[in-house]
């Protein structure tokens, strides 16, 4: 019986070579049956040529435009011809064995519709990145807890279980769940857009799932940068975001006036302390963002999609709040 197809879909800009590592520990990889899909998010300053140069057996798709990192996987969607689709973060490194127990817990649990690796701190001691999150998103404060984070990995979070979310830095999803849910959320642009897209999942009567027995090494923002103006406009934005498509009644209602009651003077004050002026407009130009009368709850899609094998999927359905 021939193994399913998995589409490996990952997302380039201006990291050609970190691209290139990936690729190159997927080249490693045991399992038989999988095709590599690379969507160039049009980089601006380097010429991803170099990916399709060393790896000529990667389908390397140039968006003209930058779609952010929801937009970019969905086109590699459109593109993708297998059963499952793992998305991983073009800064990961992945261990040869990765995709058999990713495959077989999809395999043998139809319920499952979205699963995620350990996810392991690369150049540290082992330390755990991921490991499950058992609590989901907090609709106060937007943030979650992740089960092991930062602790040295010695075999403590080897259990296998339903999760409440997943992580985006490597996640696998049917097609078929896929067509069902809808793509990933566009609106959100950079960050919170697979939490989101969790959630969608979850509401279509499906399962999050972590898997102890893969293991992806993540570098972390090395295309964005931990410190970036660009991650504080992002997280503050896309953290309010959250809350108002994934909340319902008094939780709507409290968690948005905690976040901009409690977390936001707090995070104002931390950067005005510091004289991080740059990512206190940052903050502030993200929370004016829903002052803007945007439709937080319609899907963007993609502004332009080739022909493509599943490219009949149509604009993910608006989130039920």
């Amino acid at each position: 019986m021939s193994k399913p197809l998995v589409s490996i879909i990952s997302i380039n800009y201006n990291q050609a070579r970190v691209t290139c590592a990936m690729l190159a520990s997927l080249r490693q990889l045991t399992y038989s049956n999988y095709e590599v899909i690379v969507v160039d998010n049009a980089s601006p300053t380097e010429d991803p040529a170099p990916i399709a140069e060393q790896f000529p057996e990667v389908q390397l798709i140039r968006s003209k435009e930058n779609l952010g990192f929801a937009g970019g996987n969905n086109l590699g969607i459109l593109a993708a011809r297998g059963e499952y689709c793992l998305f991983l973060n073009n800064d990961t490194e992945v261990v040869p064995h990765l995709l058999e127990p990713l495959v077989a817990v999809l395999e043998r649990n139809e319920r499952v519709g979205v699963v995620s690796p350990k996810l392991i701190f690369y150049g540290t001691n082992n330390l755990i990145q991921y490991a499950g999150c058992d609590d989901g998103i907090n609709p106060w404060t937007g943030r979650s807890e992740t089960a092991g984070y930062l602790e040295p990995d010695h075999g403590q979070h080897d259990n296998s279980r339903p999760t409440a979310l997943i992580h985006g830095a490597a996640m696998m999803v049917p097609t078929a769940v896929i067509r069902q849910a809808g793509l990933m959320p566009a609106l959100y642009f950079l960050y919170y857009e697979e939490l989101d897209w969790c959630e969608m999942i979850k509401r279509q009567g499906y399962q999050a799932y972590y898997e102890a027995g893969a293991t992806v090494y993540h570098k972390e923002s090395v295309s964005v940068g931990q410190g970036s103006v660009l991650r504080t406009y992002y997280m503050n934005r896309n953290r309010l975001l959250f809350i108002r498509r994934n909340s319902r009644g008094w939780r709507l209602w409290s968690g948005s006036l905690f976040f901009l009651l409690v977390a936001v003077p707090k995070h104002s004050l931390r950067h005005a302390l510091r004289g991080e002026w740059g990512h206190l407009g940052a903050l502030w130009r993200g929370l004016g963002w829903h002052l803007q009368g945007h439709n937080v709850h319609q899907n963007e899609f993609l502004p332009a999609t080739p022909a493509a094998p599943i490219a009949a999927i149509s604009p993910a359905p608006t989130a039920s709040i």
